[in-house]
């Protein structure tokens, strides 16, 4: 069993969907600092996905610093360090680029966004007082 939740959704990448997940449980407090990672033959297994798109989500992971490689180990949950100014703006900037298209092409107005973030924020913050 893996350490986070995936409901595979039909005409999404199941790439983005796996690399979101993880993010997810890692913001969650699902996944810890220094947890093992499941391994892509794991990962392929349980979410029934090709084990190249699971090697492609572990490799994704690494190079953005969610995940370390471990001699003697394995794949661990990395430790986060603390940001340089500027880095967090950078960072969500292309997430919020992606929001702000999907939004507009769905035809929705700023306020039902903002609603809609201020509900995921709140969803995530009950998640992190319930696992923490």
């Amino acid at each position: 069993m893996t350490l986070f939740r995936l409901h595979l959704k039909p005409g999404e990448s199941i790439f983005d969907q796996l690399v979101f997940a993880v993010k997810r449980a890692f913001i969650s407090g699902e996944l810890r600092p220094g947890q093992a990672f499941p391994s892509v033959r794991t990962l392929a297994v349980e979410f029934k996905i090709h084990p190249n798109t699971a090697h492609k989500v572990v490799q994704h992971l690494i190079q953005e610093r969610w995940l370390e490689v471990r001699p003697g180990i394995g794949t661990v949950v990395a430790e986060i360090p603390e940001p340089r100014p500027g880095d967090r703006a950078r960072l969500l900037q292309g997430e919020v680029e992606q929001l702000v298209v999907e939004a507009k092409r769905m035809g929705l107005d700023l306020r039902a966004v903002i609603r809609a973030i201020e509900e995921q924020w709140a969803t995530l913050e009950k998640a992190e007082g319930v696992v923490r």
